[in-house]
């Protein structure tokens, strides 16, 4: 069997068809959507709301960890779309999922991450997209389980939930072969950004999932540039998978 996996694809529909290539199944661990571009400030939604500048100083404000400045910023330039706010958003949003969810290959497993809008997922789901969080599925006769969202931090993206429901979905999966999440868990090597130069939220559930439950896999992506990619605890196998929306490829699980 081989499984290709991607998580924080924030975007890339262009890639998603190829990453599918060759795999017997295709998994994605979530945050689809492209809001700000970190690299090229002219991409995302904000990018095309407000320009570059603009974005430019928002993702400062934030790299420089000056959260509360960075959200006042954010709130301004929300502001001056006036009342059709929600509705812009929301058809900004929808364009992307729908060519995202368009391009999936098939059969697709996903999840959400901590950027996305579940409710406006199941709009977009079709034969062969199969939609997973707090559930579990068999792939070649290994069970994966995946959980997804993330943890409620400065940032407030939309999908954060508290500690205690994101470790309700952990339980709820049980003991499984590979776990899914779109967070790492929380240890220090996994949730540190080498190039924000910060520690993202890891869960501490899905640590001691590891502990007890020891799946072969944990598999997660969240953390754009990690410290380590790659960390065995015990027999147990942590992967970050990769930046998709940076690397167009996909991490690939095979046995």
């Amino acid at each position: 069997m081989r499984v290709h996996v991607v998580s924080d694809v924030h975007g890339r529909a262009d890639a998603l068809a190829a990453a599918g290539q060759g795999a017997d199944a295709f998994i994605c661990l979530g945050d689809l959507l492209l809001y700000v571009d970190y690299r090229d400030h002219r991409r995302g939604i904000m990018g095309d709301l407000f320009g570059p500048e603009a974005v430019g100083k928002m993702i400062r404000l934030r790299t420089e960890q000056r959260f509360d400045e960075a959200r006042e910023w954010s709130h301004g330039l929300w502001a001056t779309l006036g009342d059709d706010r929600q509705a812009i958003i929301e058809q900004a949003i929808r364009r992307q999922y729908e060519q995202l969810f368009a391009a999936f290959p098939t059969p697709t497993f996903l999840t959400y991450g901590n950027v996305d809008l579940p409710h406006l997922y199941l709009d977009y789901l079709r034969d062969g997209v199969t939609l997973l969080d707090g559930e579990t599925t068999e792939i070649g006769g290994l069970r994966f389980g995946f959980v997804g969202g993330g943890l409620r931090t400065p940032m407030r993206t939309p999908y954060e939930i508290d500690d205690e429901t994101y470790a309700a979905k952990v339980a709820a999966v049980g003991e499984v072969d590979v776990l899914c999440c779109h967070i790492p868990p929380h240890l220090p090597e996994l949730v540190y950004d080498t190039v924000a130069r910060r520690y993202e939220r890891g869960s501490v559930a899905v640590l001691e999932a590891i502990h007890d439950m020891k799946p072969r896999y944990v598999l997660f992506g969240h953390v754009h540039q990690p410290y380590r990619d790659v960390l065995d605890i015990g027999s147990t196998r942590c992967v970050n998978v990769g930046h998709f929306n940076a690397r167009g490829t996909p991490f690939v699980l095979e046995w």
